[in-house]
């Protein structure tokens, strides 16, 4: 068996390719960064070091790089032959990978199986996102060739820190870590990834994941950062910081009980979870890596005005998920093009005319009154200082 997984970074790497790898699949890595490319095939193994409570090392073997940049057709033709394609780029990328997919189904062979096609992502119905690049580049052909595939969403979830000089292509990841993939596409024929949750409803994972782990994540980054502490391990050591982020898992926890009928108290068991996770000192994670990309984390569907939408539509609180929409906005990193631009975009709009741009809110919607305060409060600030 044969996966083809594009991205070969530290996701790539440490989680998806692993878990392909102890399904028994030979993983052929598909990635456009030259050195990284080299390093891959420089080796025979790798280790992903998990660190933290239960943790072990673990060795993948039995795979391979190949240049999707430098070498389009090596890449289509390893997907031709493929049993599994898995993806880790990132949402925005995804177009980029679907004229090699697209060119894979074209040489494959009429009587291959189906190739399964999963992509794993940090976004609601990726693989959806996905299946749509791959039938606009085939266009008038689109139908042929995706008759050729079976496309399920997944929802993904392991922090994988920044990693440590000189690692090579070892990967370092906490232990914890859930794959789960939407069962109805394949019928009775599931694909071989021990450690997987296949669930026929998938929808409630991907927004518990969403809403907790990375709405979580990202106000501990953001409550952190102004609070000048460096680690997230570090920034829910604060008692102040600690009950903030938690303020704002209840407020999230509550609309996914509202609009997915999740049980209170399991979603009470999962947010320690994840806080656990999150004070794991042996993942030296940073708040400034966290944080990055701010605008895209008060965009619409993303992880603060997301259920804080929703929560408002429900007529819940919103109070601590405004509270971290504020510390988001107080986000500052020279090096980060995002944060860059949000402090431009402070300093030219008004408050009304920032907060409809960068969050999708309506101003009749019921959380855009509080957000737009929080937005000119902000701006306040800026001009006073």
């Amino acid at each position: 068996m044969k996966a083809v997984q594009f991205g070969a970074g530290n996701i790539g790497r440490g989680f998806v390719g692993l878990l392909l790898h102890e399904g028994g699949y030979e993983v052929v890595f598909s990635d456009v960064a030259d050195a990284l490319v080299d390093a891959i095939n420089a080796v025979d193994a790798y280790t992903v070091h998990e660190v933290g409570p239960g943790g072990v090392d673990r060795t993948v073997t039995g795979f391979r790089a190949v240049n999707s940049k430098t070498d389009p057709d090596a890449a289509a033709e390893e997907v031709a032959t493929a049993d599994v394609v898995t993806c880790a780029v990132g949402p925005t990328v995804l177009r980029f990978i679907a004229p090699t997919i697209v060119a894979g189904l074209t040489r494959r062979s009429p009587d291959a199986a189906p190739l399964v096609i999963m992509a794993c992502e940090n976004a609601i119905g990726a693989t959806d996102l996905l299946r749509a690049e791959i039938e606009s580049v085939a266009g008038a052909d689109a139908r042929e060739l995706l008759a050729k595939a079976v496309f399920a969403n997944t929802a993904v979830d392991r922090i994988v820190p920044a990693q440590p000089e000189g690692a090579g292509v070892d990967v370092t990841v906490e232990p914890y870590f859930e794959w789960t993939i939407e069962q109805g596409p394949f019928g009775g024929s599931l694909p071989s990834i021990p450690r997987a949750h296949f669930v026929y409803e998938l929808a409630p994972y991907i927004e518990r994941k969403l809403f907790t782990v990375n709405t979580g994540h990202a106000a501990t980054a953001y409550f952190g950062a102004r609070a000048g502490i460096d680690r997230i391990s570090d920034a829910l050591a604060d008692p102040q910081i600690a009950a903030a982020v938690g303020a704002a898992l209840e407020e999230t926890s509550a609309v996914l009980a509202a609009t997915h009928g999740l049980d209170p108290a399991d979603l009470a068991e999962y947010r320690a979870t994840i806080l656990e996770r999150f004070r794991n000192p042996a993942l030296v994670d940073t708040v400034q890596r966290v944080g990055r990309q701010p605008l895209r984390k008060i965009s619409r569907h993303e992880r603060f005005i997301g259920p804080a939408a929703a929560a408002a539509e429900h007529g819940l609180s919103t109070d601590a998920l405004v509270a971290a929409i504020a510390a988001t906005l107080e986000f500052e990193d020279a090096e980060d093009t995002q944060a860059v631009e949000l402090r431009q975009l402070l300093g030219t709009l008004d408050a009304q005319t920032f907060t409809t741009r960068t969050t999708g809110l309506e101003p009749q919607h019921p959380l855009f009154a509080a957000v737009e305060a929080v937005v000119a409060a902000r701006q306040d600030a800026l001009r006073a200082a």
